[in-house]
């Protein structure tokens, strides 16, 4: 399976990248969770710790090895198809099953920037998505930067995380969009943060034809959990529930894609 999650910042997609990906670990599969959200918090969801770790958007010696040009560099060639094959092994740090990958991101001032660090990865993207035989769990920013026209043929599913709000609903039809302009269809929502059947339903009702396909309820452990700079713990009986009917959707629809 490959599952991209993204989704406004602060509705909780780091939590579920992090739940889902302890959960599979759990069951055996061998999971790799890759953090390519600026904040770059991900690790601390899953009790791994990051300390000493550098984004590969910021190893510049390594994207200079592996494009032929330096970041930042203005002018002159580079190549486009950089290898990577061997960087999720290298560069990952595993914990109870789940490989963590600190990937990063570019931050440029326009838009449509060609660089040697946008390209070494999204040609890692590439890999993770058509060619790893992991279990691969994306946790990316509100946008889908990362992703390609044929990357996004290889995505089993994205994930917009939602909570009951109307700025959260704005940016997962954002989000609904930019996917359509590259041809992935197969995104589904997750409730977040989610306090009643009043906040599902209304959920239900505005998510403009983005299946919902689980809830994650409100959390006094995971509130916790944040407060603690811990991962939640998933012997909570409505974490795991919940966690537990995610994963089976998305199993049953990777299944089908």
């Amino acid at each position: 399976m490959k599952i991209a999650v993204s989704g406004k910042g602060g509705v909780g997609k780091t939590t579920l990248s992090s739940l889902l990906a302890r959960y599979w670990g759990r069951r055996g599969y061998r999971v790799l969770a890759v953090d390519a959200d600026p904040d770059a918090n991900l690790g601390s969801a899953l009790g791994i710790d990051t300390s000493g770790i550098t984004p590969i958007a910021k190893m510049e010696d390594l994207i200079h090895e592996r494009t032929g040009t330096k970041p930042g560099t203005v002018g002159g060639f580079f190549k486009m198809n950089p290898r990577v094959d061997d960087l999720p092994d290298a560069l990952s740090r595993e914990k109870d099953g789940v490989r963590l990958l600190v990937m990063g991101t570019v931050k440029k001032g326009g838009g449509g920037c060609i660089c040697p660090e946008s390209v070494l990865l999204k040609a890692l993207i590439n890999h993770l998505v058509l060619y790893q035989k992991d279990v691969v769990i994306m946790d990316m920013e509100a946008g889908i930067e990362h992703l390609g026209r044929g990357t996004a043929q290889g995505v089993d599913r994205l994930v917009i995380v939602v909570e009951p709000g109307r700025r959260s609903l704005e940016t997962a039809t954002k989000v609904k969009q930019l996917t359509s302009d590259i041809g992935l269809t197969r995104v589904v929502a997750v409730g977040s943060k989610v306090h009643d059947s009043t906040e599902e339903e209304f959920l239900q009702n505005n998510l403009e034809g983005i299946p919902l396909i689980g809830i994650l309820p409100y959390s006094k452990e995971i509130a916790a959990a944040d407060l603690q700079n811990r991962p939640p713990s998933l012997e909570d009986p409505a974490i795991l529930a919940a966690i537990e009917k995610i994963a089976a959707a998305l199993e049953e629809n990777a299944q089908t894609s």
